[in-house]
């Protein structure tokens, strides 16, 4: 650590609000605890938790940094007591519960993956939320099995992306709905069977149609509002539907005796407050099932685009704006 600098430049959190709120401050560089380890954050992913967050609606766990960030490649510079998995001088990404939006970040070794080779640092800081994600909500809460189907609900975005390509690689048939042409054009780009726009098409009578009237096996929802009732119609009978957000609004009118009359299976989760042992298997699960397919070429990662940490404010209002296609990045 004697070669660290003591202090460092992160995103700030001025007050609750808007964009404009992030402010650049000098903050001491952390110590990593005996299991964790120092990594020199060279780029974060922006997710949507981080726009709850600044807005004061999702405050970090106990013990959790205040820095907005929760995930971060870059290479490891100072090891805990206890942590062995990784050397310094390794190249690694890595799920955090926050004190990403900063040149240096410490995580948890057991959240941490070493960077495939041939993959970029702006690559790296947007796959361990997404993976983790998707694997637990699609594949262990929702059950996805080969030859079924699944509903994405914001295909373009970066945990929509990811979901298409991880559903197809195990055999899904993959339906998604987005809010352009251009964003259902990317989604069957990635091997979305069907795109749905839902500003000009109704999702459930689309989805309905194209599945002979059975419905989608499984759907990942991120939207809530008025879509959750909508999903509740375009499950199948059996059907999970898995809730991991709410960009519309997390209240709605819902008629519960379908959730009856179908048989469905309503679920819904949050990864960050996870216990550290809880996100330590399911770290270890998508190394096993799910990195092979970025290793091998069969999974594409997708930056929208790259701002410069002092340029944070743009990349949180690119988010907010929906224009984005893929995951939103900050350079450090």
């Amino acid at each position: 650590m004697s070669t660290l600098p003591a202090q460092m430049t992160v995103v700030g959190i001025s007050r609750p609000g808007g964009p404009e709120v992030l402010v650049l401050e000098q903050r001491a560089v952390p110590t990593p605890n005996r299991d964790e380890i120092l990594i020199k954050v060279a780029a974060a992913g922006i997710n949507r938790g981080d726009i709850v967050q600044r807005h004061g609606n999702y405050p970090p766990p106990a013990g959790a940094s205040d820095i907005l960030g929760l995930e971060v490649a870059g290479a490891v510079v100072a090891t805990g007591k206890d942590a062995t998995r990784f050397k310094i001088g390794d190249k690694v990404m890595s799920l955090v519960t926050g004190g990403g939006y900063a040149q240096y970040c410490a995580a948890h070794e057991a959240h941490t993956f070493l960077i495939p080779r041939g993959i970029d640092m702006v690559a790296a800081a947007s796959i361990p939320e997404i993976f983790m994600t998707v694997w637990h909500n699609v594949f262990q809460r929702g059950a996805l099995q080969p030859g079924e189907t699944l509903l994405i609900h914001g295909g373009s975005s970066g945990i929509g992306i990811t979901a298409i390509q991880i559903a197809k690689a195990f055999g899904a048939t993959v339906i998604v709905t987005a809010g352009s042409k251009e964003k259902c054009d990317a989604c069957i780009g990635l091997g979305a069977d069907r795109a749905i726009n839902y500003k000009t098409e109704d999702f459930v009578a689309a989805v309905r149609a194209f599945t002979d009237g059975v419905g989608a096996d499984a759907i990942l929802d991120m939207v809530g509002g008025d879509h959750v009732e909508k999903n509740f119609d375009a499950a199948a009978v059996e059907g999970r539907i898995i809730q991991i957000g709410f960009m519309a609004t997390s209240q709605a009118k819902v008629d519960f005796r379908k959730l009856m009359m179908k048989r469905l299976h309503y679920t819904g989760s949050t990864l960050r407050a996870r216990s550290v042992a809880d996100k330590a298997m399911l770290a270890r699960t998508v190394e096993a099932k799910v990195l092979p397919l970025l290793r091998d070429g069969r999974f594409k990662t997708v930056v929208d685009r790259t701002f410069p940490l002092k340029r944070v404010a743009e990349a949180h209002r690119r988010m907010e704006a929906g224009q984005h296609i893929g995951k939103i990045v900050l350079t450090i």
